[in-house]
C-alpha cells in the first residue's frame, strides 16, 4: 500500500517510514527534532477509564522506543451517539491522567460519530538530533532485552469471552497501564543501538522489521521470554485474538521454529499486544549496565531474551527460535 504512494524526501527527515520505525524524526535545528506519532484502537477491556488509559499509555510508546520525550497530545476519537456520553468522558478522563503523569498536555482533538468506540493519540515529542533510537541499528553480537511480559492479548480477549481469571487481566492491566518511560530513560543513559516497541505484530512480528532494517538476523530463546501468568494456560484452552493467528501466519517465512517450540509458544511469540515493552538491542559489553540502569528504574521484568547475529546466519530465515 504505501509503495503507491510517493516517496517522501527531505534532508531534515531523520526517521521516515521506509525503516517501519515506531514514529518520525524531523530536525529542526543543530540540538532539536520533532517526534511525532499516531495510535488509536477500539476497547480492549470494559471499563472505560481503563481503556482511555491504555490506549495514552500505547501512544505514548512509540515516542519513548525513539529516545525521545512527548510534550504535547490530542486525542482521536469515534463514538457511538446512542451511548450514553459518560462513558466517553470516562475513556477521556484514563486517558488525560495518563497523559499527566507522563508530563504530556492533551491540548484537542477531534471526534467523529463510528458504530464502535476507538480512541488514541496523536503525540509529538522531542529528540535531540543523532540522539534518537532507531530500529535500523541492531549489530551482530547485540544483546536482546525485552522489558515487560508478553501476552495480553491472549488475556483481553479471554476476558472479552468471560473466561478469565480476575487476578490475570488485573495484572496484564497493571503492565498495560505502566509507561515505558523509565525504560526508555535507562536505554538512553546507556545508549543502545536500536529499539522498538511490542504492540499489535506481537514479539517477533516487531523483531523482523529491526532486523530487516539493521540487515541482520537474530536468535530468540524462548524459555527466556517473560511470558505473564495465564497466558499459556488460556493459550493451551485456544484462546487467542485473530491478530495473534495472522501474526504468526505471516511469520511463516521468516522463522525457524526450533523442534522443542511447541505450538502454544508459538502462538504466544506472535501475541498481538497493546501497550507492550520495549525490546532493545544492547551491546553486550553494555548489557550489566542496562539491566542494573532497568532494574534501579523498577523495571523488574526486563528480560534477556535472545542474540543478534549476521546477516545470513540463518540461511533464508531472519529469526530462529529455540
Amino acid at each position: 500500500m504505501l509503495r503507491q504512494l510517493p516517496e517522501v524526501s527531505d534532508p531534515n527527515l531523520l526517521v521516515g517510514v521506509s525503516t517501519g520505525d515506531d514514529a518520525a524524526v524531523y530536525k529542526l535545528s543543530a540540538r532539536v527534532a520533532l517526534v511525532q506519532t499516531v495510535d488509536f484502537f477500539p476497547p480492549i477491556v470494559d471499563d472505560p477509564y481503563t481503556y482511555g488509559a491504555i490506549a495514552a499509555a500505547n501512544a505514548l510508546s512509540d515516542v519513548y522506543a525513539m529516545g525521545g520525550t512527548p510534550l504535547l497530545a490530542l486525542n482521536i476519537v469515534g463514538f457511538p451517539v446512542s451511548l450514553p456520553k459518560e462513558v466517553l468522558r470516562r475513556i477521556l478522563k484514563g486517558g488525560a491522567e495518563k497523559a499527566a503523569e507522563a508530563g504530556v498536555l492533551i491540548v484537542g482533538g477531534h471526534t467523529v460519530d463510528d458504530e464502535e468506540p476507538k480512541y488514541g493519540l496523536a503525540v509529538t515529542g522531542l529528540v535531540q538530533p543523532g540522539k534518537q533510537v532507531t530500529n535500523a541499528g541492531a549489530r551482530p553480537g547485540d544483546v536482546l532485552v525485552l522489558t515487560k511480559p508478553i501476552g495480553t492479548g491472549i488475556i483481553t480477549t479471554a476476558g472479552k469471552e468471560g473466561r478469565v481469571p480476575a487476578k490475570v487481566l488485573r495484572e496484564a492491566i497493571r503492565h498495560m497501564t505502566t509507561l515505558n518511560h523509565a525504560a526508555a530513560d535507562a536505554m538512553v543513559r546507556v545508549e543502545v543501538h536500536a529499539a522498538t516497541d511490542v504492540t499489535g505484530f506481537g514479539l517477533l512480528g516487531h523483531l523482523r522489521p529491526m532486523l530487516k532494517a539493521s540487515g541482520a538476523t537474530a536468535r530468540v530463546t524462548a524459555s527466556a521470554v517473560p511470558m505473564l501468568a495465564g497466558a499459556r494456560a488460556l493459550a493451551e484452552q485456544g484462546v487467542a485474538p485473530g491478530g495473534t493467528r495472522r501474526n504468526l501466519e505471516s511469520l511463516n517465512t521468516a522463522v525457524r521454529w526450533g523442534r522443542a517450540v511447541d505450538e502454544h509458544t508459538r502462538l504466544l511469540l506472535c501475541d498481538a499486544q497493546t501497550s507492550g515493552g520495549l525490546l532493545i538491542a544492547v551491546p553486550r559489553r553494555k548489557l550489566k549496565r542496562l539491566v542494573a540502569e532497568l532494574r534501579g528504574s523498577g523495571v523488574e521484568t526486563a528480560a534477556v531474551i535472545g542474540e543478534v547475529l549476521t546477516k545470513g546466519a540463518l540461511d533464508s530465515k531472519l529469526i530462529a527460535v529455540e
